[in-house]
Order: C-alpha cells, then structure tokens, then sequence
C-alpha cells in the first residue's frame, strides 16, 4: 500500500473541499486516513487460502453453521462503510471440514477491500466450495450501508440482505 501517496491524495481532498489541512485539527488526518486505509483495505493484499485449514473428521455429515459474524467493508462506488453480519452454513462431504474460526477469516478477508455486498456474499461461499467441497453451502449477508444512511435516499437502519446458495 502506498501510504504517502494516500496521504497526499488525502490532503488534496480537503483543499478541495475548502479545509485547510495545516489547521490543527487536520494537520495529522492525512497520515491518520491512510493508516486506517491500511488496516480496512487489508484483504488487497491477503491470499484468503491462508486462512484456510481443511480437517477430515469422518464420523461427521451434517450441518455446520457459523453464524453473527460481524463484519465491516468499505462499498466501492462510495467508499463509505457498510457493516454487518454474515451466516455460513455447509454441509461437509467426506469429512472435510474447516475449524469455525476458519469462516470467520473468510469474512474478515473477503470484506477488507473494496467491495460490494452481493459480490463478499458470493466470494464467501465459492472460498468454502473450493476448501472443502461441501454438498451444500449457503452464505447469508446482511448490512446497513453508509451510502444509504448519510447520502441519496439517507434511510438510516434499513438492512440489505443478500444469499449465495
């Protein structure tokens, strides 16, 4: 990540705006924004295969679930939050499951980058078919979208819900 470069586009934007980013309360956003776009793009630059740990336990076939997981991303055409939570059922094949936290860090990768929610929705299952070939995944999304809340249509509290089966 190239944290000066985000720094410089970051002061550019106030001056656009009509801040000045030497008065004192701006004086260190620019290096702020772009230490929080480390952390939130974090996913760009992570392979989600190593999160993955693929157990055989045999004498296993039915539903897993892991569900609430909480989860933030940043929408794409607006880069502002959106945040929720994800529900991931599969059912193993074979024997081959994933340790729960396992799920959990598809999420946490799948949704630290630009993103839309229908696609982290579609990212998270196709991660666990190719991990572990299940007989059956279904992935649940639901978030409330900072586009919706503060701009457009601005309806605070309403949830978007999204399914990959």
């Amino acid at each position: 990540m190239d944290y000066p470069k985000i720094e410089r586009a970051v002061r550019d934007i106030l001056e656009a705006i009509g801040e000045d980013p030497d008065r004192e309360g701006l004086i260190d956003t620019p290096a702020r924004v772009a230490r929080m776009y480390g952390e939130v793009f974090a996913g760009l630059h992570m392979d989600v295969r190593d999160s993955i740990r693929v157990f055989h336990e045999k004498d296993h076939d039915e539903m897993i679930m892991v569900g609430d997981i909480p989860f933030y991303s940043m929408c794409e055409h607006h880069l502002l939050p959106f945040v929720g939570r994800a529900h991931v059922v599969y059912i193993p094949q074979d024997g081959r499951i994933l340790g729960l936290s396992k799920i959990a860090r598809i999420v946490d990768v799948m949704s630290r980058k630009p993103q839309l929610q229908e696609r982290l929705t579609s990212q998270i299952a196709d991660t666990l078919i190719k991990a572990v070939q299940p007989l059956g995944v279904a992935v649940v999304v639901e978030a409330e979208h900072l586009c919706m809340t503060m701009r457009g249509i601005r309806k605070p509290g309403s949830l978007t819900v999204t399914s990959a089966l």
